[in-house]
């Protein structure tokens, strides 16, 4: 019994550090993203930078999208990105930018703030351009397919993102001030889960080819950074232009 649930509760702590929080070049971007779009929340930025993989694995669950789990597919992934037109590929990360932003106009009746949750979500297609293989669609309609394959070199790839990470924290730590204890510890906690959680997914255990499980943790995982962005969010405030 014992067993069981330790296998079962590894399995599940390895999809959650092998799936959400997978790059932390986009979560980089959303915390860089709040110097210039000050009235838009961290939860929401996360939100559009990662859109599209929040929306995978709905698509995975309902068969409409394919991945499979093939351990040293590369250096830094073991998924194999067989199919998935409709979450990444640049056509429909264009629509899915208007779409977000849209839909946030619609709510803030704020441009600035719409466009740059816009242009959040399309990011993605590019900085996952950098990594992928050459697996991502630039339509649904055709079977070209561009990526630079920087996930097969290790070293390379821990330092892009790291740079474009800690870019990112020090961006959003120097364009907010904490209001209180929670505000100053809760930006480093939540750093601190994203390093342990990317270590895990760099150097851990593959998954198991597991779609159920990939979607559950999935969904639990992205709760859990975004109640962690608002806690932090909520405990901290823009520093005043002088």
């Amino acid at each position: 019994m014992s067993s069981n649930l330790a296998s079962l509760t590894g399995t599940f702590v390895t999809y959650q550090t092998k799936s959400a929080i997978m790059f932390l070049g986009h979560y980089g971007l959303a915390l860089a993203a709040k110097k210039v779009a000050p009235k838009v929340s961290l939860p929401m930025l996360f939100i559009a930078v990662e859109f599209v993989d929040i929306l995978w694995p709905f698509l995975l669950i309902l068969n409409i999208e394919t991945v499979k789990i093939q351990p040293g597919f590369t250096e830094v992934t073991p998924f194999e990105f067989v199919h998935y037109p409709y979450t990444h590929s640049l056509f429909m990360g264009i629509v899915w930018g208007l779409i977000v932003g849209g839909g946030y106009w619609l709510l803030k009746k704020d441009v600035k703030s719409a466009v740059i949750v816009g242009l959040a979500v399309l990011s993605h297609w590019f900085l996952d351009v950098v990594v992928h293989t050459a697996d991502l669609p630039l339509t649904p309609f055709g079977d070209f397919k561009v990526g630079m394959g920087l996930w097969n070199y290790k070293m390379i790839t821990i330092l892009l993102e790291s740079i474009i990470f800690f870019g990112g924290v020090y961006i959003y730590s120097k364009s907010t001030k904490a209001i209180n204890a929670q505000g100053t510890w809760g930006l480093w906690i939540m750093t601190g889960l994203f390093i342990l959680a990317n270590a895990y997914n760099l150097f851990g255990p593959p998954p198991e080819d597991n779609i159920i499980v990939l979607f559950v943790s999935f969904v639990v995982l992205q709760l859990i950074v975004l109640g962690l962005a608002w806690w932090v969010d909520k405990n901290r405030r823009m520093v005043e232009a002088n």
